[in-house]
């Protein structure tokens, strides 16, 4: 089944924790990846298929765009079916610490 990979970007942690949780129960998608960016910017990326990431990122930036207070969508993007160069060099692979969480 093809993966897709989702990626959001927010100003501030409660937009991003918004985002997460808002996507993980929107469809069938695993958070691969959670880091601090620059100025209080956060990012998060889920893995799945792509018929479940669609959705799910559709319902993580409507939840970034409203999370109050100061919360604020910077940037987000789809890769449908990402080559493996890419997984493999950046950080989107599914890991030991995640795959507990993954769901088939």
């Amino acid at each position: 089944m093809p993966q897709a990979v989702g990626v959001i970007e927010t100003l501030g942690f409660p937009a991003v924790l918004a985002a997460a949780d808002a996507m993980v129960k929107a469809g069938r998608v695993t958070i691969v990846y959670y880091d601090i960016a620059e100025s209080g910017e956060q990012v998060v990326a889920i893995r799945g298929p792509i018929s479940e990431v669609r959705p799910a990122m559709e319902a993580g930036i409507e939840a970034a765009e409203t999370a109050p207070p100061n919360g604020k969508l910077v940037t987000y993007y789809i890769v449908p079916n990402p080559p493996e160069n890419v997984i493999e060099v950046l950080p989107l692979q599914y890991t030991d610490r995640v795959e507990q969480f993954r769901l088939m």
